[in-house]
């Protein structure tokens, strides 16, 4: 009988509160297109209306909604370990091929039935390191250590910008980097419609002390023009942020967001932690000027199509964003920059790159035949 392979079946791990469901929605959206099965398990609070709409629009997703809590959302280290057995339970029970670990905690003291690559999003160690004064308390070093187990556990680790692969293997002693896999996003449709005037504007998790939201709402102050912002000023957590000059948005779904990007305001991110920015991402590819936090991420990924301002710069922002409103000719050569940066960051880039570290995890010859 003439033997065919069948195709690979991977279990993704996602969450419904930040970016990595967007980075889960591209990788899932590649993987089936390429006639792959997918198995989305999400973890955490779940998905909204939204997201579960947006998971249904691709024919052959399976998702799975565990009800199981996010590592850094946990109360303690045996809760995350219980997670990771529940989860070993769903690989064996799915027929997987291979694990996608987007919460590597999840591979501490735990043994799966297939190969696991994890990817290193963020940590609350790292983010304490570029948000907080002083070392991390002891009462999270539980989440650290936990989190170093399962890097050393997985059989092999990513992470989305070289900057933060060469901090994480700091971090936590890991004999090599974690290999790079720049995140990507599927082309917007945006159309060009300018604003009759300039404005700025900002987005992502609003609440998160590491995009350092208070920063821009400083600079806002010292604007002669709106500074818009879109995302949650609440996080599920209990962190909380008040806005008293920006001009909040609230969570807007992906048409809202192309509406205002198609206007082309100036982007603007003071982060102060970020692995990678697929919100900037997203402005640069509608053609938006950038003004970044001076971080090694961004600088990594946006090279010379940015302007960059210190971190905790709010005279440094504003100065900045009203030189690019003062030049019509500025913001168009600076608009440019940033969509042929972003070019380089394209969903078929991620996809392929991922696809590269599966086939050595899992070699075609092994598990991969069916009955032609």
């Amino acid at each position: 009988m003439r033997l065919a392979a069948r195709p690979l079946h991977i279990l993704v791990t996602a969450d419904a509160v930040g970016g990595v469901w967007s980075y889960a929605m591209a990788l899932c959206r590649g993987l089936l297109a390429r006639r792959m099965q997918v198995t989305l398990a999400v973890l955490g609070p779940a998905p909204g209306a939204a997201q579960r709409l947006e998971a249904a629009a691709l024919p052959g997703l399976r998702l799975l909604e565990t009800g199981l809590p996010l590592d850094w959302m946990a109360p303690d280290a045996a809760a995350v370990q219980e997670s990771g057995r529940r989860l070993a339970a769903l690989v064996r029970e799915s027929g997987a091929d291979l694990l996608h670990l987007n919460s590597p905690a999840l591979a501490a003291g735990n043994r799966f039935p297939v190969p696991v690559l994890a990817f290193c999003h963020s940590c609350l160690a790292s983010w304490w390191a570029a948000v907080k004064p002083g070392p991390l308390p002891a009462a999270y070093a539980w989440h650290r250590d936990l989190l170093a187990q399962g890097y050393h556990a997985a059989d092999l680790l990513a992470a989305p910008s070289a900057a933060f692969a060469t901090a994480t293997q700091a971090l936590y002693g890991l004999p090599e980097r974690p290999r790079l896999v720049h995140n990507g996003i599927p082309p917007w449709a945006v159309p060009h419609a300018p604003a009759a005037l300039p404005f700025a504007f900002t987005a992502g998790r609003l609440w998160d002390e590491g995009k350092d939201v208070a920063t821009l709402d400083a600079a806002a102050a010292e604007l002669p023009f709106p500074l818009l912002a879109a995302g949650p000023v609440a996080g599920p957590g209990g962190a909380r942020v008040a806005l008293r000059h920006l001009q909040g948005r609230g969570s807007l779904d992906r048409a809202a967001m192309q509406g205002i990007l198609a206007q082309r305001p100036l982007f603007a991110s003071a982060a102060r932690y970020e692995p990678f920015g697929l919100a900037v991402l997203e402005a640069a590819q509608a053609g938006c000027p950038l003004v970044l936090s001076d971080i090694p991420t961004f600088r990594e990924i946006w090279g010379g199509a940015a302007d960059y301002v210190p971190p905790g710069d709010a005279a440094g922002f504003a100065a900045a964003l009203r030189r690019l409103a003062a030049s019509p000719r500025l913001r168009r050569a600076r608009a440019e920059a940033a969509r042929l940066r972003a070019a380089r960051y394209t969903a078929e880039a991620m996809v392929a790159a991922t696809l590269g570290l599966y086939r050595a995890l899992v070699p075609a010859s092994q598990a991969m035949e069916a009955p032609a």
